[in-house]
């Protein structure tokens, strides 16, 4: 009678029991489900048709990252380098589609090789050389890496035409990248479900030994599986170079770790055996869900990673607690009773989960009327003084005016920051304030919001290829020649200097670099005996400018492109700095301030990013009021010294 009852249910309360029992046995699945509805009641803008295909877009790097990574770590492996090796595959089909004049069929089939062969020298290492996965594909991610910037001489290489259209839509609605996601997701399923080496990751996964006893040849399989991973990696790179009709020689720094977290939020476990292509999937969409719902809610760029961190932590332990409860759990009960095994502690979580992502967003959600002025402005970093102050300046401003502003934090990354203008332009802002990582890559994204008539500020660095109501920003050749002048003057004419660049391919190192280069000419003789990236942080700046001083310790001169690698420099040189060796820096930050007033800094071209922050702010208000205003404005850049610092500080 029981089982007759059991099986008599139909209609609703059928349909409402099969719903229950797929969300009890798919954590992920459940979190997904959670998200989409708390996103939805918050956000108005979240879900529509052209916000939903923005999602999709968002989380089409990193599914196709992931569903490679999903045949390692099934394998019970691991690979850090899919990241660096989908930039390498990118820069060399733009490479050798442009600069060496390759058709661009064979440049698309050697940047598949790229990546097949990347993964099948992680696979020899581990397989023949005895590495761990994560010391084998660690090296790849500084290899892989540093052969793009190789290649591209740190600059992003334009990509063919043909190969962009993997970046548009079909129909003018259907977004490429999600078809390809789909694509390479159903190729995963049916790789892990339906072949023999799919089989085979789950043996070596479940019992490496035993599989090797039981005939398995297990060192050409992972051969196998990395290569497949590299490949994999290939088409992402591919896909996001599309997105930002650019190969970027730092595109998709990090991707590995939103690529591992995917695959395990997924349901997949990292001591191998356990995974498949849907979970992954789905934890691909949570991560875009979040990033997007955040953006769209005026989350606090640094309050988004905090979320973030704790929403993964619990899904992926609601997958824990489900798959502890084991068949006995209230999965496999009709009722889904309260006294079930694992009932009460799934149900628990899950609450926990919807209660930490609804709070967090509410807490945090600006909830500002629809009447008044919502401006979006995407800032390239906020791990760097100088954007901060310009964040400052620009909210001290909209809180003047009277106006919403959401500010957010590319985290130096192209892709990010398409994303983020995506975004503004589905929630409908009124005007957008763009600080481009790079001016090329943004351009799809600024287009974007020109089609949908949203005015675009340009802040700092400029905008290729898409229309800009103004820009706004200092003249960062010209303060490199000033920089020249104030560091030769202060030499006499006479020296050795060594220069501390910036973060490579970024328009900000570039400019101000040849500016300086340019200025440096006219003082025949001073000699810049060494040139060094240290990524416009103080740390590497410490480190590079101590490791140059035991080559060339006689130096008299250090001419850094940001502040902060100058107080780097200033701490490497100690007791010489601002005595024996004159260091001039950029950007005019308050730490920079206070060390030229100390005297340890000889100079800095300050930039008054306050200022531009501000004026970024007024000018972005006049455009969304369909105001006349200027194509550009020019913030002035000074020289500080310490006859002068008072009047800046």
């Amino acid at each position: 009678m029981a089982t007759d009852t059991h099986t008599g249910k139909t209609g609703a309360a059928g349909a409402g029991h099969t719903i229950r029992r797929l969300l009890l046995d798919n954590g992920a699945l459940s979190a997904l489900v959670v998200l989409l509805v708390a996103m939805s009641l918050l956000s108005g803008d979240f879900l529509t048709t052209q916000n939903l295909l923005n999602v999709g877009v968002q989380a089409a790097v990193t599914a196709i990252l992931a569903f490679g990574v999903t045949f390692v770590i099934v394998s019970a492996g691991i690979d850090l380098s899919v990241g660096s090796v989908a930039a390498l595959s990118a820069t060399v089909l733009a490479w050798s589609a442009t600069s060496a004049g390759v058709p661009v069929w064979l440049a698309v089939i050697l940047a598949v090789a790229t990546g097949i062969a990347c993964g099948f020298v992680n696979g020899a290492l581990v397989a023949y050389g005895k590495l761990p996965s994560f010391i084998a594909t660690l090296a790849m991610l500084s290899v892989a890496r540093g052969l793009s910037l190789v290649i591209s001489q740190g600059s992003p290489i334009a990509f063919p035409d043909s190969v962009s259209v993997l970046g548009d839509t079909l129909g003018g609605w259907l977004p490429v990248p999600v078809l390809v996601m789909i694509a390479m997701g159903l190729l995963t399923a049916l790789i892990l479900a339906r072949t023999y080496i799919g089989r085979s990751m789950y043996a070596i996964g479940g019992n490496e030994e035993a599989a090797r006893l039981s005939g398995l040849r297990v060192n050409k399989q992972k051969l196998a599986i990395y290569a497949l991973s590299g490949l994999f990696a290939a088409v992402a790179g591919i896909v996001l170079a599309s997105r930002l009709v650019s190969a970027q020689p730092q595109a998709a720094q990090g991707y590995e770790l939103d690529a591992i977290a995917a695959v395990v939020i997924g349901g997949a476990s990292l001591a191998g055996g356990v995974g498949k292509a849907s979970g992954t999937l789905i934890g691909a969409l949570i991560l875009a869900v979040l990033r997007n719902g955040l953006n769209l809610l005026s989350v606090s760029a640094f309050w988004q990673q905090v979320v973030i961190g704790v929403v993964i932590a619990l899904a992926v332990l609601l997958d824990t607690l489900r798959r502890k409860a084991g068949p006995g759990g209230a999965a496999s009960t009709g009722s889904g009773a309260p006294g079930a095994p694992g009932s009460g502690r799934k149900g628990a979580v899950k609450a926990g989960l919807a209660v930490v992502v609804v709070a967090a967003v509410s807490f945090f959600d600006s909830g500002s009327s629809g009447t008044t002025t919502k401006v979006g402005m995407s800032l390239s970093t906020l791990n760097n003084p100088f954007f901060v102050q310009m964040k400052e300046g620009a909210q001290a401003e909209a809180k003047k005016a009277g106006i919403d502003l959401t500010v957010t934090d590319a985290q130096n990354d192209a892709s990010q920051q398409a994303n983020q203008l995506q975004n503004f332009t589905s929630s409908g802002v009124d005007s957008v304030i763009v600080n481009p990582v790079d001016s090329d890559a943004v351009g799809p994204g600024v287009r974007s919001a020109n089609k949908a008539d949203i005015p675009v500020i340009a802040a700092d660095r400029g905008v290729n290829k898409a229309d800009t109501a103004t820009l706004v920003a200092s003249d960062n050749v010209a303060g490199g020649k000033l920089a020249a002048k104030a560091l030769a003057d202060k030499l006499g004419g006479k020296g050795s200097i060594v220069v501390l660049q910036g973060t490579a391919g970024t328009s900000a190192s570039r400019e101000r670099g040849a500016g300086f280069a340019e200025g440096i000419k006219a003082y025949p003789g001073i000699k810049v005996v060494a040139t060094q990236p240290a990524d416009f942080d103080r740390t590497k700046g410490l480190d590079v400018m101590t490791n140059l001083l035991q080559g060339h310790p006689g130096i008299t001169g250090v001419f850094a492109e940001n502040d902060e690698m100058a107080l780097g420099a200033v701490k490497a040189l100690g007791s010489k700095a601002g005595k024996s060796v004159s260091v001039v820096g950029f950007d005019g930050t308050p730490d920079g301030l206070k060390a030229v007033e100390a005297g340890t800094l000889y100079a800095s071209v300050a930039q008054q990013p306050k200022e531009l922050g501000r004026i970024a702010v007024q000018n972005a208000v006049k455009a969304a009021d369909d105001e006349k205003i200027q194509d550009m404005v020019k913030v002035p850049v000074k020289v500080v010294t310490r006859e002068n610092v008072a009047d800046f500080s």
